[in-house]
């Protein structure tokens, strides 16, 4: 059975919201909304390594609901990279770890690309789909 994505963010070090990306219509959230996501989610993740009892704590890697989950990777550059899921899903991992590469060689190498701005770069979209495709545990719902 193949996991559904809802949606994708992907957020700088400053906490700022530099791509998203809904998948379908269940989880879909306005431009206001999904900034406030991102904003608090940087907040809860830096807050969550101050108040670890464990030492060498990286933060919040998956935060379960009833009606999603939130799979959290971060780079050592401070770029967070998340997904929300439908409730269960496993393997999210390796595809956040995927994405990020694919964001260090299509965007980062882009040398019209600003960093910390807005993602815009039509190999970064193409290559993304195909990864979230190509990933057998998940699957694209709509558009």
């Amino acid at each position: 059975m193949a996991a559904i994505i809802f949606n994708l963010f992907v957020i700088n070090k400053s906490g700022g919201l530099i791509f998203y990306k809904d998948y379908g219509t269940q989880g879909r959230l306005d431009t206001n909304d999904s900034l406030r996501l991102a904003s608090l989610w940087h907040s809860m993740h830096a807050i969550s390594k101050e108040l670890s009892p464990v030492g060498g704590c990286s933060g919040i890697e998956l935060l379960e609901g009833d009606t999603f989950d939130l799979h959290c990777f971060q780079a050592l550059t401070g770029t967070k990279l998340f997904v929300t899921t439908e409730p269960g899903t496993t393997g999210m991992e390796n595809l956040l770890k995927t994405i990020y590469e694919l964001y260090t060689d299509y965007v980062l190498k882009n040398p019209f690309y600003e960093v910390e701005m807005p993602i815009r770069c039509e190999l970064w979209d193409l290559n993304l789909a195909l990864a979230v495709k190509k990933d057998g545990k998940a699957s694209l719902v709509g558009r």
